[in-house]
Order: structure tokens, then sequence, then C-alpha cells
């Protein structure tokens, strides 16, 4: 399923494996940046993959053997699978590139879509993604991340949120290289659950916030 809205187009691609998915991006990215397409964001679910950015280190990753996919994206090692929506917005940003201005949009979209469900989300300084604050549950959570790059103007990878996934896939692994914090769920946090057929909507009605302003 396609739908536009001033000139963006959101794509319902389902469940993608990871490296298709990657390939799917870098034929937008081309296509945006010849002008040959219009800024689009697709949003999908994959089967269970560990991936590892730029700055993953040694320890971060798995010791068990599991197999992880090395990509050109900022940050460190996450998972992603089942029950996790992500979103891979190739939108392009003008000149000047700010590329912080485009997280802390990506960031308050997430936020913004927490809240529709009941969920308070915060950012956390010096830390990037989604949290739920500190509480009598647990210290900070992280229940949405972010990982991207720019190139030639045009954004790649994107935004994760977590909806009704194992957390346990988690625990194989130092989420984003942070070890004094932990990761979590909208189901986990509000008690009930929240499949991705219940969020994919609504962050499709928050899109149009991470594109840059005219």
């Amino acid at each position: 399923m396609t739908t536009t809205t001033s000139g963006l187009t959101a794509v319902r691609a389902g469940v993608l494996d990871y490296t298709a998915a990657w390939d799917e991006q870098r034929r937008l990215h081309d296509a945006v940046v010849s002008g040959e397409s219009g800024d689009t964001v697709l949003l999908l679910e994959h089967p269970s993959v560990y991936t590892a950015g730029k700055r993953t280190e040694p320890w971060d990753r798995p010791m068990d053997g599991t197999p992880v996919v090395d990509v050109d994206r900022g940050g460190k090692i996450t998972w992603h699978g089942p029950g996790q929506l992500v979103g891979y917005p190739i939108l392009r940003l003008p000149d000047p590139i700010d590329v912080v201005a485009y997280v802390r949009r990506v960031e308050q979209m997430l936020i913004d879509v927490c809240a529709e469900f009941g969920l308070t989300a915060v950012r956390v300084e010096g830390r990037s993604g989604v949290w739920v604050p500190e509480d009598d549950r647990g210290p900070a959570r992280k229940v949405a991340a972010i990982g991207i790059r720019v190139a030639q103007g045009v954004t790649l990878h994107g935004f994760s949120i977590n909806c009704d996934c194992d957390l346990t896939h988690f625990d194989k692994i130092v989420p984003c290289g942070i070890r004094d914090a932990g990761v979590t769920s909208l189901s986990a946090e509000l008690n009930r659950p929240i499949p991705i057929t219940d969020v994919l909507p609504v962050v499709e009605t928050h899109l149009l916030t991470i594109t840059p302003a005219p």
C-alpha cells in the first residue's frame, strides 16, 4: 500500500528481509538524488536480524555466533525483527545540511506517536532515540531507536519503534552500546498488546513532521 501526502510518499512494505530493504533504500536514494523520485518513507518489519553501525565495538556484538549485518549508518548495534516497526525515510535535506535538526524531528515524531498511545517518552541528553524516563519500574528504557546516514544531501536508514516484540533478543547484545539502560516496548510499558497494525497508521499520520520546513 502506497500513499502520498504533501509530496511525501509512505510505502507499507510488509515483512522484508534486511538485505532486500537495504537494496530498495539504495535504489530509492539514487532516484531521489537524481530527481526521478520524491521523498519516500519505507515502513516495514524485518525477520530477526542484528545490524551494526559504524561505531560498534567488538564487545557490543553477540558472543554466541549470532550473525550480524554491518551497515553504513551511524550508531552501534541493534536488533530488528517481528513486532518492531521500522521506518526508512529517503528525504532530500535542504542546504545547509543540518543532520542534528533532522534527528530531532525524527525523535519528536516518535515521542508524539508514543503519546497517542498514552505513553510519555522523552529525549535523554547525550543518547539518541526515544526513552521512557526512569521510574519505580527501573532506569530509563529505550522504546525507539534512530540511526541515519546522509549522502548527497539525501537521508538513508532511519528509525525503529518497539511495538510488541520479544525483548529477549536484546539480551545478546549491548543495544546501541549503552550498558546502563534497558530496552522496552509500547506493549511492555502499557501492559496491553500494541501490535504493529495499530502503530503503523499512527506513524503515517505524523510522518510529515520529519520533513524539512519549506
